[in-house]
């Protein structure tokens, strides 16, 4: 008998995915499932962040960080966390099911334009897919992103026609950040400047009436 998608989502693989994964149908078929057969918890807030090189992507340094901050502010009951970036788009208690643990891919390296071009595409269609199926989920969004991951989100936000009340870090601080002499353009999601927004920005989104 034919298996379907959902049997085969939670098992683990020995072999670690490394080709783009916007291309690989593995993730759109996790992707589909998300959309067409899960039940996303509903919350007052829905928090996206970006996927991480380490899985799961609770155990990355960048990750944990983040969900400190978070905890600081709110609590469990409250909010949703959700990732996106080259892996599509996915509640984060999935973080474990294939293939979402199970790649090591890493887009900032990428030169390729025609790369760069085809992940801003796939990825604005499947923001823009889990925003319409949550439209009634959340009460709240916020997204804490930068680089192409959040010009795909931008784009999937206006294209689902469902509004982000927060995106940071802001362009301000960004554009402080790009004057400093970092590795890359817009720095890291875990330097301070950005970190302190986040936990402002979580404050005001939990005081939203």
């Amino acid at each position: 008998m034919e298996r379907s998608v959902s049997d085969d989502l939670d098992e683990s693989k020995e072999n670690v995915l490394t080709d783009p994964p916007f291309y690989l149908p593995e993730f759109e078929e996790s992707y589909r499932y998300i959309i067409d057969d899960y039940d996303v918890p509903p919350r007052d807030i829905a928090i996206f962040i970006p996927c991480a090189v380490r899985k799961p992507y609770s155990s990355s340094p960048s990750h944990r960080i983040m969900r400190k901050i978070i905890d600081d502010v709110l609590s469990p009951e409250q909010y949703h966390i959700v990732i996106f970036g080259t892996c599509g788009i996915l509640p984060s208690e999935l973080e474990t099911m294939y293939p979402y643990a199970h790649y090591h891919y890493m887009l900032g390296k990428v030169k390729d334009q025609k790369i760069q071009e085809d992940f801003l595409r796939i990825e604005t269609d499947r923001v823009a897919g889990y925003l319409e199926k949550t439209r009634d989920v959340y009460k709240r969004r916020i997204a804490y992103c930068i680089g192409p991951f959040r010009k795909a989100f931008i784009q999937g936000s206006e294209r689902a026609g469902v509004q982000i009340d927060l995106i940071l870090p802001s362009k301000d601080i960004i554009d402080k950040i790009m004057e400093l002499d970092c590795p890359f353009q817009e720095g890291s999601l875990n330097m301070e400047e950005y970190l302190e927004e986040f936990h402002s920005g979580l404050m005001q989104i939990r005081d939203m009436k």
